[in-house]
């Protein structure tokens, strides 16, 4: 192990890495900025006091950044720094939830304000759950058009990517973690239980800290990803210790991590006295604009119940003038019997007929107050109706503006398919050439036929000969699809010189192969080209990235031919949609 994990690496420090230590042993900036990363350890180790090392010299060199804080150990960082604080709690500089979202993503990106989204004091996991979703959405919406440089930090982040399975927000946050790149977002998942965040996304990461563990279940992943080696030294690791992993070298090192230099609020508390520093706030005016949202919110909310108060009110006088109406029904009914048994009565007498008048009278009051109560009635019924219009119209404003977003989004991503896939094809994007395109996903369609019927005469064997495997590399490359993802990362990637050797470095060895074998293909010395070059095939899918050990290895993905085809014929039939708008 001594031989591969460098205790010696001293890195100058310069505005374009983040030092860890004194050693001056640091990160690249603009890699923490908008890669994936872990950071993780058992409690005590010194992940969060890492990440805080991080976030520290972030912020020093002005790049604002998003934290979600489970736990309510970051406030610490206003000690130094003009940060927004939000959650649920008093200690926080608002309130906030789900209809801030928005906002909150508009403040960091575009006003470079740090936000510390506390979701400590939230009752319901679901409240904290939705916040973050409806967060990470507006993040990833603004910066595919702003692109800068922008992290988001999850703490706990197996509370909401965890192995057994992803609700709305994992699939938010790995939306983040596998396209985010691109647009220049990234995200760090921090975590005291690696074994129960989800596998692929600790793996995929192109950085990673790993602290101190002890449990077997965790320190298997260490073995998995790092190494057996590894699986037994980092048991023995000291507080802020630590092995990183790095995918732009391919090398893990052994490293100290200082000590953060603002307030730990997530010290372990002691017999003496903790002094609670003095913390600095953000503009009044930044706190009031997201308090304008929460009065609105909350106005809307009274409007609603004071709505549906009144609504209660006139339902239940309905009620008891249908009651009314039901009793002045009878009278009128009695009257009206009693006056054809009188007129049966041959005796003409004066009692007689002034009974008859005062049941005549009777009846006609009671009539006259059966249409008063039905008006009332059908008065009341009209008023209830514009007030339910008025409650509907209140209580789905918030499910309007979020489907108006999702119908934005989407259309984005439509302009987007259209463009890219013009381009792919050789089309000019501003011609209709849906007639065409449609020609094109039926013949891709034919080929797909094609190739399952061939996939179902001749199973796949255990072990086949070196011949036969380049035959099905050849037949994967030479695919219109992949092609196509191919053409596309060129243009992505430093230069198409190296996608090109990335492709031939695996077809050369016949087998998955390292960044340095396909460096030495290249004939470069460094690197840093190779693994830009690998990460704009692997967001299309034409690579895998594996761990063996601490080398990553790159293989043609060819057992997933089927879904590059599907989703290019996705983009065909967006492309026709496009067209139809």
């Amino acid at each position: 192990m001594s031989n591969q994990a460098d205790h010696g690496s001293q890195t100058t420090s310069s505005p374009d890495t983040i030092p860890i230590n004194d050693a001056g042993e640091s990160l690249p900036v603009v890699e923490v900025l908008t890669g994936r990363g872990v950071v993780l350890g058992k409690s005590g180790s010194g992940k969060s006091n890492s990440a805080s090392v991080i976030v520290e010299e972030l912020l020093d060199d002005g790049f604002p950044v998003l934290i979600v804080d489970v736990d309510g150990e970051y406030f610490g960082l206003k000690e130094e720094y003009e940060l927004l604080h939000l959650g649920a709690d008093e200690e926080c500089d608002l309130a906030v939830g789900a209809e801030h979202a928005e906002k909150i993503a508009e403040l960091t990106l575009e006003q470079n304000i740090p936000v510390i989204l506390d979701v400590s004091g939230y009752l319901h996991q679901g409240d904290q759950k939705e916040l973050i979703k409806e967060v990470g959405h507006h993040l990833f919406a603004k910066q595919k058009k702003l692109k800068k440089p922008f992290l988001l930090l999850v703490e706990e982040v197996h509370e909401y990517i965890p192995e057994s399975g992803l609700d709305e927000v994992g699939r938010m946050l790995i939306k983040i973690a596998k396209r985010g790149r691109k647009h220049g977002l990234g995200l760090c998942g921090i975590s005291q239980r690696p074994a129960d965040v989800k596998k692929d996304f600790i793996t995929q990461c192109d950085w990673h800290i790993w602290h101190r563990l002890t449990w077997d279940n965790d320190t298997k992943v260490v073995r998995r990803v790092l190494g057996s080696e590894y699986s037994d030294a980092i048991q023995e690791l000291d507080d802020g210790e630590a092995f990183l992993l790095t995918d732009w070298n391919d090398q893990i090192r052994q490293v100290q991590f200082r000590r953060k230099h603002t307030f730990d609020a997530g010290a372990t508390p002691g017999l003496e006295e903790i002094e609670r520093p003095d913390l600095k706030s953000v503009s009044e005016d930044i706190v009031s604009e997201l308090e304008t949202i929460s009065e609105r919110q909350q106005a809307e909310a009274n409007e609603i119940e004071r709505l549906r108060s009144k609504l209660e009110e006139r339902e239940e006088r309905i009620d008891q003038l249908e009651e009314e109406l039901e009793k002045a029904r009878d009278v009128s009914e009695l009257a009206e019997r009693f006056t054809d048994a009188l007129a049966q009565n041959e005796a003409d007498s004066t009692p007689t007929k002034n009974l008859e008048d005062t049941v005549e009278q009777i009846r006609k009051e009671k009539n006259g107050e059966i249409r008063d109560l039905r008006q009332e009635n059908r008065r009341l019924r009209e008023e209830n109706k514009e007030l339910r219009s008025r409650v509907e119209e209140l209580a789905e404003t918030v499910e309007r503006a979020e489907r108006f977003e999702n119908l934005n989004e989407n259309i984005e991503e439509i302009a987007e398919a259209y463009i890219r896939m013009g381009e792919a094809l050789g089309l000019d994007p501003q011609h209709d050439e849906a007639e065409r395109l449609r020609e094109r996903v039926e013949m891709l369609q034919g080929t797909v036929e094609d190739l399952r019927e061939q996939q179902e005469g001749h199973p796949k064997q255990d072990t086949q000969d070196p011949e036969v495997e380049i035959s099905v590399y050849r037949e994967f490359l030479e695919d219109e699809a992949v092609q196509d993802a191919i053409t596309a990362a060129k243009r992505e990637a430093s230069s198409p010189r190296y996608v090109e050797g990335v492709v031939t470095a695996v077809m050369a060895e016949n087998e998955s192969v390292t960044y340095d074998q396909i460096a030495d293909e290249l004939d470069i010395s460094s690197t840093g080209h190779v693994a830009s070059a690998v990460n704009a095939l692997y967001e299309r899918d034409i690579v895998t990235k594996s761990k063996d050990g601490r080398v990553t290895k790159v293989d043609l993905n060819i057992d997933e031919l089927d879904e590059i085809r599907a989703t290019a014929q996705r983009r065909a039939t967006s492309q026709e949609l496009m067209s139809s708008i």
